[in-house]
């Protein structure tokens, strides 16, 4: 009878530690990209574009080189007001190169607007089918495991967020 007592009480006990768990799932979302065909399509041009750019900015780089040398080797034969002309050609030369490598590949440049524009919109599909499976199959949050582990769903009920914020006595 007490053995009876035990079990219904431990079985009522697992049965709510059960009901109060977290369902979690784990992706990896570099996986999942890398077997769409759009993303290795999207990929490719990228690598082209990006390629073709680097060529144009060492083309340029290599003019400048050349211009430096040209410069050190004439240098001594230039008047004064030669040297500053050819001193500020190299300058003007170096920022165009600067300026053209920092437009193409610097933060927010023709790279970064290319991936947005190429590979977002795959990373979109992605994120929707995984937010779809999340509220079909009651997950309360899937973590990505494809670059460290970080949350990619997760079941705003769970977020403490305004809690914390409370806490802290902060409205």
């Amino acid at each position: 009878m007490i053995m009876k007592k035990i079990l219904l009480v431990a079985s009522f006990f697992i049965f709510a530690i059960a009901a109060n768990a977290q369902r979690y799932a784990i992706v990896d979302t570099k996986f999942i990209l890398d077997k769409i065909p759009e993303y290795q399509d999207a990929q490719k041009k990228i690598d082209q574009i990006s390629e073709q750019w680097q060529k144009e900015i060492d083309d340029k780089q290599s003019v400048l080189d050349k211009m430096y040398k040209d410069y050190e080797a004439e240098q001594v034969m230039l008047s004064d007001d030669l040297k500053k002309k050819r001193e500020d050609e190299l300058f003007n030369k170096e920022k165009e190169v600067r300026d053209l490598q920092r437009k193409r590949f610097g933060f927010e440049g023709d790279l970064f607007k290319k991936r947005q524009e190429l590979v977002k919109p795959v990373q979109d599909k992605v994120y929707n089918a995984i937010q779809k499976i999340a509220v079909n199959r009651m997950y309360d949050f899937i973590l990505d495991k494809s670059e460290g582990i970080t949350v990619i769903f997760a079941d705003p009920k769970l977020d403490k967020s305004d809690d914390v914020l409370r806490e802290l006595g902060i409205k």
